[in-house]
């Protein structure tokens, strides 16, 4: 992992643009707790270097978290996260909904599904629960 806290992925067939799968990504790293208050994204170059993608695409990404009020740019430093997106039912590998999760998929798993099925039946579910008009 880059700067041991996050390491970006991009899936350059998903049809979300690159900015926005680091900005994604980001956020979900923010929800799990795996990104904290003062925690120090990584460098434009070590994002570049890992992923092959343009600095100023990361900086576009960056720039978007600042905007967002998740993360400040600190000349000279780095970039730094500013707010916790984790609570306690989502963050480390012991949290409760976490858990109960894991659990779900390794059933899911012994009872076959496949990757597929499990994004299906999620995507159902999650839609019946929070409708369209409520997800941001």
């Amino acid at each position: 992992m880059l700067t041991g806290v996050i390491e970006f992925r991009i899936d350059r067939r998903s049809g979300v643009s690159t900015y926005m799968q680091i900005v994604q990504q980001a956020k979900q790293a923010m929800r799990l707790g795996l990104l904290n208050p003062g925690d120090r994204l990584p460098s434009a170059r070590e994002v570049v270097e890992a992923t092959a993608v343009n600095p100023n695409t990361v900086l576009k990404a960056y720039r978007e978290l600042e905007r967002e009020g998740l993360v400040e740019g600190r000349r000279g430093s780095g970039t730094f996260v500013t707010k916790s997106l984790s609570s306690e039912a989502t963050a480390g590998d012991d949290a409760p909904l976490r858990q109960e999760l894991a659990a779900w998929m390794r059933r899911a798993r012994q009872d076959g599904l496949v990757v597929e099925d499990v994004d299906a039946l999620y995507t159902a579910v999650r839609d019946e629960h929070y409708p369209a008009e409520e997800r941001s």
